[in-house]
């Protein structure tokens, strides 16, 4: 399915830019303006089919964006080197058609201009294509598998200890009622402590028999009845 969408926007692409060049030929390209109406639809031509590849899912289908980097890089360098021939193929006598042609004689490539001005067209088409080069897209948006089996299971009661499964709850996501799970264990010893009242203490007194009443020793016995 992929190929298929692909090849048929290729194909409605390169009918557009048939197009755009066969509306080119009706143009004069003697004058300046119509040599760059001409070029300018070559141009056009080139965009399109590069246009074609992106939105045919060359780049698997996404919004499309503009990559700075790839312009900076790649298309400046190229769209600089191909508007100095078709620059330098203008008809009349321009002020950038003239100092082209000057500034190439200077660097001593005049002759390799003159040549390359035979193919301009070519040129013009690159600049289209390559621009169209330096969009990009950043790729459909895919949930994450994980994430959405866990959101779409359903929970598990956590089970319960003890006899008829009344006791407390055993899953890992409960929390005691009326203390924060996030406190320290030791919280709860700052929390004020509720004691019982005790029953009374029962003493026994037992008396020694040796030596004098004064001297008499007495053994206390606590019990604890709490």
């Amino acid at each position: 399915m992929y190929g298929l969408t692909r090849a048929t926007t290729t194909l409605i692409a390169a009918a557009g830019a048939g197009l755009l060049i066969w509306i080119g030929t009706q143009i004069n390209d003697e004058t300046v303006g119509g040599f760059w109406a001409v070029y300018g639809l070559i141009a056009g031509a080139g965009l399109v089919m590069a246009l074609s590849q992106l939105l045919g899912g060359w780049t698997k289908w996404g919004w499309p964006r503009l990559a700075i980097s790839f312009l900076l890089i790649a298309f400046v360098p190229i769209a600089v080197a191909s508007l100095w021939i078709v620059l330098a193929a203008e008809p009349g006598n321009g002020w950038f058609h003239r100092h082209v042609l000057s500034w190439s004689g200077d660097i001593q490539i005049g002759g390799l201009v003159n040549d390359l001005k035979e193919y301009v067209s070519v040129f013009a088409f690159g600049i289209g294509l390559v621009f169209g080069y330096s969009f990009d897209t950043t790729g459909p948006v895919v949930r994450d598998r994980a994430a959405v089996g866990e959101a779409d299971a359903v929970a598990t009661p956590a089970r319960r200890r003890g006899v008829l499964r009344r006791g407390r709850r055993t899953g890992a996501d409960y929390e005691p009622v009326g203390r924060d799970a996030d406190a320290p264990l030791t919280a709860d010893r700052e929390a004020p402590v509720t004691t019982r009242d005790r029953e009374p203490v029962a003493t026994t007194t037992t008396r020694s028999t040796d030596g004098p009443a004064p001297a008499d020793r007495e053994t206390t016995r606590t019990t604890d009845r709490s």
